[in-house]
């Protein structure tokens, strides 16, 4: 009985490793001076933020329908190889001596991280078995959710969330092209999603596409998560321990998105697609609302209007 829960509990433990590994890296990111956007509090930086998303959806979306899927997999590589590079080399830099000289200065961080972040991808390219997604996705999460969460102030990390919670019931619920887009990155084993086996004998790379399981009704063999389904609820996470520095106010945004997530896992178990960001994000912004009130007492609630 309890062997079904399993994969619920591995892929609430990626949940919750990547914000805190998003959380654990921001200090050296916010040394580094690694963020999207200069002013965190401008509302503009959500805004630019959600179209940028629509348009990079709306683009692989008529890709993929005009079957240049290959010219997807090699964006999503490339976007995932920078991704790696810019997490891993702010800490190398941190704890490793910048460089020897070889007759020329060789840039230590810079070459490991270089080294680091092409063989993960060139890894994805090869070989990208569930694992191999799960660690990169990872990975990606966290240095997504802290640079994310260091560029937005809590008003636009709000605006955000709920923005985006509404277009993921519209996209899988009334439009239902985030299915069409899962597809399309399951045909292509891309680590934009979280991949938990149900199974020992898994492997993603006889994965069958998503549609055909759910029309034939037939049990699924994994639990999948998107990555955005991790990033988003995170950024509000990591703005929390950046511009409010309560670690009972970020401790309990993180509690609401995990509460959120067990509400969402609820749905999923009983075989249906379901948007993750309406609970994950409204539990997220609740646990901030609800402990940022009862540590300061008052409803500003640390936003800068």
């Amino acid at each position: 009985m309890m062997k079904k829960f399993y994969p619920v509990i591995a892929m609430a433990c990626f949940f919750v490793i990547a914000q805190l590994g998003a959380v654990a890296i921001t200090p050296t990111f916010k040394e580094a001076g690694v963020q999207a956007f200069e002013n965190p509090e401008k509302v503009e930086n959500a805004v630019f933020y959600i179209a940028v998303i629509l348009v990079f959806t709306a683009v692989l979306l008529t890709i993929a329908r005009y079957g240049f899927k290959k010219l997807i997999q090699g964006i999503i590589l490339f976007a995932v190889g920078t991704t790696m590079f810019y997490v891993f080399y702010p800490l190398l830099w941190k704890i490793i001596p910048y460089g020897i000289d070889l007759g020329v200065v060789v840039d230590i961080p810079l070459s490991l991280s270089v080294l680091l972040a092409v063989s993960l991808t060139f890894a994805l390219y090869k070989h990208p078995e569930w694992y191999v997604v799960d660690i990169v996705g990872i990975v990606i999460a966290a240095g997504a959710a802290s640079i994310f969460g260091l560029s937005l102030g809590i008003l636009p990390a709000m605006i955000l969330l709920i923005a985006l919670a509404v277009y993921d019931a519209v996209a899988v619920y009334k439009t239902k092209h985030m299915i069409s887009l899962a597809d399309s990155v399951v045909d292509l084993r891309l680590p934009v999603l979280l991949v938990v086996p149900k199974k020992s004998s898994y492997s993603f790379l006889k994965q069958k596409r998503l549609k055909e399981t759910l029309e034939k009704e037939e049990e699924r063999e994994a639990m999948f998560m998107g990555l955005g389904d991790v990033v988003i609820p995170s950024i509000l996470v990591v703005s929390s321990f950046r511009f409010v520095g309560s670690p009972v106010v970020t401790f309990s945004t993180l509690l609401g998105g995990l509460i959120g997530f067990i509400i969402l896992m609820g749905f999923v178990m009983k075989g249906k697609p379901q948007a993750g960001l309406p609970l994950l994000n409204s539990g997220a912004i609740l646990g901030y609302l609800i402990s940022y009130y009862l540590v300061f007492q008052n409803t500003g609630f640390g936003m800068a209007v």
